[in-house]
């Protein structure tokens, strides 16, 4: 990868950070689009950085122009309660951001030839024990929609020439940031347990799998078209919970109950009370190895605790 010239969107996020020190250590020169480019420079180390409102304007074209790839990880954060707002600024920074994206490659020159951006295991929505591969359809709800509706928007990357590939990330495990880093506060103190009866599936994945799955994706021309990023085995959210106690050495049989955390974060409660069995049939018919298939020892990993 020495000599690509990658551009990368939402690279001052959590999965955004470690995509560029992956590149940049591989000896990739990167340029970020970022609505705060001095930030996005102290963040990262010294990249090239260039201001965009992804929602709201085309990506500048000479960001674009001469680069070998795209990574689009642009984003508003889900973790939050859906208010008429922040459904709009869920949908614009993905749907939108990523038109406005494409318009930038249009207008490029030498535009990239190769488009990894990322998606969500939400494009299911509530399948319950159903195994789910990247064949399987949309499911119906908010995340669902939108996910659609992002991955309809990278695809059509296709159009200028490039090859396409989505990620459908499942909940990535790290302890800086993300749903894991929301749940270690009450499970450090004993007070942690299964959700809503504990049966639904959570779809996971170590942070170094999620990176170097999209890497792959950069590398590899046979990657095409939707990507499960989880591990192997999805488990359900009393088993996540069981091993997430064990790991910190903390009881972890409290129950949550569904109305309780219905009342507190409103429809966004669903990430949690609800889920899909997704399994990453793709990455492994491609001969992917992941570095954490199992969970208690990816809790470790993510925690450093091992």
């Amino acid at each position: 990868m020495s000599g690509l010239r990658a551009t990368v969107t939402g690279a001052t996020g959590m999965v955004g950070v470690r995509v560029v020190a992956a590149l940049r250590g591989r000896g990739a020169h990167v340029t970020v689009l970022t609505r705060d480019p001095a930030r996005a420079r102290s963040r990262l180390g010294g990249v090239e950085a260039l201001a965009w409102e992804p929602a709201h304007e085309p990506a500048p074209a000479e960001a674009l122009d001469g680069r070998d790839c795209v990574i689009n990880l642009a984003g508003e954060p889900i973790g939050q309660r859906w208010s008429a707002a922040a459904r709009r600024a869920i949908r614009d920074s993905r749907v939108t951001g990523t038109r406005n994206l494409l318009a930038g490659m249009r207008a490029a020159a030498a535009a990239p030839r190769t488009l990894v951006s990322s998606s969500a295991v939400g494009y299911y929505g509530r399948r319950g024990e159903e195994p789910l591969d990247e064949d399987a359809p949309p499911g119906r709800g908010f995340l669902a929609e939108v996910c659609a509706e992002w991955e309809a928007q990278a695809l059509r990357a296709t159009e200028l020439g490039a090859r396409v590939v989505t990620v459908r990330t499942g909940v990535v495990l790290d302890r800086a940031g993300g749903a894991l880093a929301r749940m270690l506060p009450p499970f450090r103190l004993g007070l942690g347990g299964p959700v809503a009866g504990g049966r639904q599936y959570i779809s996971w994945i170590h942070l170094d799998d999620l990176v170097a799955l999209m890497l792959a994706g950069l590398d590899h021309e046979e990657w095409r078209g939707p990507i499960n990023a989880t591990a192997p085995q999805p488990v359900t959210n009393r088993e996540f919970s069981r091993a997430l106690g064990h790991v910190l050495g903390r009881p972890a049989v409290l129950p949550v109950p569904g109305l309780a955390l219905r009342l507190l974060y409103g429809e966004m409660a669903e990430i949690v009370t609800t889920g899909a069995r997704v399994v990453p049939a793709k990455p492994l018919v491609l001969g992917y190895e992941f570095v954490h298939p199992d969970l208690d020892a990816a809790l470790r990993s993510a925690l450093g605790e091992s």
